[in-house]
């Protein structure tokens, strides 16, 4: 057993400081154990979100040592033993109290996309697809909606544009939805104006912390992208629209 030294952060969206502790530290723990031990020992009104502890409820997501991560999967081992690990919470939503943060903008952003919308079946052979087409779709199925990319997007860590921009997460459902050959609903208007697209800079920060790995940037972001920039911004088809109109 060894001691390892953490610092966390205390306090509200007004304000708050990081308290350090000792931990003492078993093989294989992992940062959520560090934060259990210290609300046993050290600090029991320590708020914390989690659930399941096994990477899949997505509710434990935080900042270590500055970089989203989600604590029940990070291991102490990662950092390097005379190093400080400092936990902190999501930089990108307002804090409720020390690491709990208010997500709820997420939730409403998620109730505006335009729903799943299937076409009739088939007589012959029902909703049949081709194998390609299932895992599009189901690639976006495996988001857990921790929250890590809308974290770490610059658009709503450093602009706060959660109201004007749905973020990587729901870009993340929204294709889910439109890349389903079944699904018949046109949400290029809503990409647009509500979701707020265009605010995104294709920086694929959203991918690199994302912990199920999806590749949000190239196989959800660019292709909703393309839907809106060729309703929109084609040259050919504005022509077109503007000889019509006249």
């Amino acid at each position: 057993m060894a001691e390892r030294t953490f610092e966390v952060y205390r306090g509200d969206d007004h304000s708050g400081e990081l308290e350090p502790y000792t931990v003492d530290v078993d093989e294989g723990m992992v940062v959520l154990d560090a934060i259990h031990q210290i609300q046993r020992t050290d600090a029991p009104d320590l708020a914390v979100r989690w659930n399941c502890k096994a990477g899949k409820c997505g509710s434990c997501g935080a900042e270590v040592n500055g970089r989203p991560k989600l604590t029940c999967m990070t291991r102490i081992s990662d950092y390097p033993e005379d190093e400080t690990i400092t936990v902190t919470p999501m930089k990108a939503f307002p804090v409720i109290r020390d690491l709990v943060t208010d997500v709820s903008q997420n939730y409403r952003n998620n109730e505006a996309i335009p729903r799943f919308n299937p076409r009739p079946k088939d007589a012959e052979d029902g909703w049949r697809m081709q194998q390609y087409e299932v895992e599009k779709a189901q690639e976006m199925r495996k988001c857990i909606e921790c929250f890590l990319c809308q974290d770490v997007c610059h658009v709503l860590r450093s602009h706060s544009k959660h109201e004007e921009f749905i973020g990587p997460t729901y870009f993340v459902r929204t294709a889910g939805y439109s890349m389903n050959p079944i699904d018949v609903e046109d949400r290029t208007e809503f990409l647009k104006e509500r979701g707020g697209i265009g605010y995104c800079n294709i920086t694929k920060c959203c991918t690199e912390v994302c912990p199920e790995h999806i590749t949000i940037t190239d196989n959800s972001i660019i292709p909703l992208k393309e839907r809106v920039v060729d309703r929109y911004y084609d040259p050919i088809k504005s022509l077109v629209r503007l000889i019509r109109r006249k």
